[in-house]
């Protein structure tokens, strides 16, 4: 082991939509978790790795915690509560506003019970034009928790990230690399061009339609050469309304949210991607064990 190494779990949590992808995608400077301007997006504990010469963090981004509605809304909560007391540091993802609403609250209160050091990262400050507020909104938060530090971040332009990764290891114990240094996710990378797809069509669909999807890769086959892969995924909706909407006039849509698609996956395989798509509708399968077993949502996570 090397000496003063520092190796750790680090739990992300947070509202949907604040921004915990974004901000594991640049901590680790590549994309991972999919990203989209509508909540929800995380469904998986996903796992991705960062190693530096001072140590190794291990980051668990969790979906988002919300009230659910349905089974994968169960699930999605108890995978981000889980993962509270597993970690060595939480990283709590907020907004910056004087407003700490229900959501937040009920995150604090999870957070009572946490032995764990909690860093507050106020995300979005980029979006704040007076920057003497920000102050204001860390005096607010500092109310509601006893945090370890407390730090003012924008994901998208990537101020202050460094402070994040230097924060973090400040709390980390000291410890072994558990992973290679290439290593950057224990994703499977079905699991990551499935994702990819359904990234691709929360941006081109309407807002109704987004919560209700999944995606399911049904075959990807490297060809002999090496420099082809042939990927069947089937986009999967709850309604048959929905199904007409996604495929679009004559195919439109989902070729649109194909060839986006096939760009990134291809940036991720490194070859050339032919990708085909298919569209089929299994009613209420957010509220059912065995498609949510289907697609991958493990109960004991």
């Amino acid at each position: 082991m090397k000496e003063n190494y520092k190796s750790g779990f680090v739990s992300l949590i947070g509202r949907p939509n604040v921004g915990k992808s974004t901000l594991m995608n640049k901590l680790i400077g590549q994309k991972i978790a999919i990203t989209s301007d509508k909540p929800q997006t995380t469904r998986f504990k996903i796992q991705t790795v960062y190693t530096c010469d001072d140590g190794q963090i291990v980051f668990l981004d969790t979906p988002g915690i919300h009230k659910a509605k349905n089974k994968l809304g169960e699930y999605m909560v108890n995978v981000a509560e889980n993962t509270l007391n597993e970690v060595d540091v939480v990283v709590w993802l907020v907004e910056p506003t004087d407003y700490i609403g229900a959501g937040e609250q009920h995150i604090a209160e999870q957070l009572k019970n946490v032995k764990t050091p909690v860093i507050l990262v106020i995300n979005k400050v980029d979006t704040i034009k007076d920057k003497p507020e920000i102050l204001r909104y860390i005096d607010n938060y500092r109310k509601i928790h006893d945090f370890a530090e407390i730090i003012p971040v924008s994901a998208m332009s990537g101020d202050n990230c460094d402070v994040v990764i230097e924060m973090i290891l400040k709390y980390l114990p000291y410890g072994p690399q558990y992973f290679d240094e290439d290593t950057i996710t224990d994703q499977p990378m079905r699991q990551i061009v499935s994702e990819l797809i359904r990234e691709k069509a929360l941006k081109c669909l309407k807002e109704e339609i987004p919560h209700g999807i999944a995606v399911s890769v049904d075959r990807m086959h490297y060809r002999k050469n090496g420099k082809i892969v042939d990927i069947d995924a089937t986009i999967v909706c709850e309604r048959d309304s929905h199904k007409g909407i996604i495929i679009g006039k004559q195919g439109s849509m989902l070729k649109k949210i194909g060839s986006a698609a096939r760009y990134e996956i291809e940036q991720q395989v490194e070859c050339q991607v032919n990708l085909k798509l298919w569209v089929k509708v299994k009613k209420e399968w957010r509220d059912s064990d065995f498609y949510l077993k289907n697609f991958g949502f493990n109960q004991k996570d």
